[in-house]
């Protein structure tokens, strides 16, 4: 049986100001822990979530204060249950591992559905874009505020690898080493074009108001097309033939003309269902924008991927690139422009590809393909 664990919060004590210059009165995270952190802090891990994942990575937690129903059941169990424990690659007997939701979520972190100080209603529209800078320097502050001051590691997988690289090369000097699993450096042109695609599906549902939705129906349907488009993404399309029911589910409250043809597009409409009861589509909508606008030089702060990443080669940083071969979220050539990037800045790099037929999800689905690697990064 899993371990239960409780989300803890911690509060800025001063007003949180981003990177275009907006400002958070408030800001609070929520974030889980696991193991144990040395008297100087050394043995510290963070891992940034992927896309539409929380800060809940492991053992069991049925309920986080505020959050009301969207922590379905589904979210009880932790994401990467088989990559945190005892003896497993992220091993608690050696390290204190931290995971936070992201700045805009809707898991306890302040975000478009929390409400804002001064006007006593949820932030709604007025609610800031948010960029992959901010998520680092949001990190930082919870960093600071647990008395961490260098990182033993920092590891993200696919949106959480982009933030893994921003953290890396905005603070160079407070992590030793670096794991990205299937991300990249800069967001290709084809993927802002589907993450445009969800945006305007959210858009343009009625129901969206311009994302003040809170005290009426929300925009179920954008949502859950917003899903659909990404979800083909994620899994592999071999493996969505495997997962797709041969019974075929009609819905006459989400189509009135069409009927449903195969177990494929009913497998797809469940899928964009069962998302919406989960998720808050103004926190998709932030997290998409700021993936879509991802260009890690501009993240950083630097002129060129060299000036970027000679900061992670001056303070030595050691890093491991997971690649999916049947990614096509983050396809190979992605990690394969990474990996390019810091051998040219001379940057300790080893990229590992992994063989599966499960697509992008691979890293939440085969954790043995990624176990001895990491436990090898994290313990030499």
């Amino acid at each position: 049986m899993s371990e239960l664990v409780e989300t803890k919060f911690f509060t800025s004590s001063a007003p949180f100001v981003l990177r275009d210059g907006s400002v958070l009165p408030e800001c609070q995270i929520a974030y889980e822990t696991w193991g144990q952190l040395k008297a100087d802090g050394s043995n510290a891990i963070l891992l940034f979530h992927a896309l539409s994942g929380s800060h809940h990575a492991a053992g069991k937690n049925p309920h986080i204060p505020g959050v009301d129903s969207l922590w379905q059941p589904e979210m009880h169990d932790g994401w990467w249950e088989e990559m945190i424990g005892p003896g497993k690659a992220l091993d608690t007997n050696e390290f204190f591992i931290i995971c936070a939701n992201y700045l805009g979520g809707c898991y306890g972190t302040t975000g478009p559905s929390s409400i804002h100080p001064e006007t006593g209603r949820p932030w709604g529209s007025a609610f800031p874009h948010i960029s992959a800078a901010d998520q680092v320097e949001a990190a930082v502050l919870l960093l600071d505020g647990l008395g961490i001051g260098k990182l033993h590691a920092v590891i993200g997988p696919s949106v959480g690898g982009l933030l893994a690289l921003t953290f890396a090369t905005r603070h160079p000097d407070r992590v030793e080493r670096v794991v990205s699993i299937a991300a990249g450096f800069k967001t290709t042109v084809l993927n802002r074009l589907i993450l445009f695609e969800q945006i305007l599906a959210i858009e343009n549902d009625p129901n969206f108001n311009g994302g003040n939705y809170y005290d009426a129906m929300p925009p179920l349907y954008g949502l859950a097309l917003a899903r659909m488009i990404s979800h083909k993404t994620f899994v592999h399309l071999d493996a969505i033939e495997r997962r797709a029911r041969q019974d075929i589910v009609q819905d006459k409250d989400t189509l009135s003309w069409y009927q449903v043809r195969d177990q494929f597009q009913s497998y797809m409409l469940h899928q964009g269902k069962k998302f919406v009861r989960r998720f808050d589509a103004n926190t998709y909508l932030r997290i998409i924008d700021m993936w879509s606008r991802f260009d890690a030089v501009a993240e950083g702060d630097a002129q060129s991927p060299c000036e970027l990443l000679g900061r992670a080669a001056q303070a030595g940083q050691r890093w491991l690139v997971f690649s999916i071969d049947s990614d096509f979220c983050f396809y190979p050539e992605e990690q394969a422009d990474l990996t390019l990037h810091l051998e040219r800045a001379e940057v300790s790099a080893t990229q590992i590809t992994v063989h599966s037929d499960k697509g992008h999800d691979s890293f939440l689905l085969e954790p043995h393909l990624y176990s001895p690697q990491l436990s090898w990064l994290l313990k030499s």
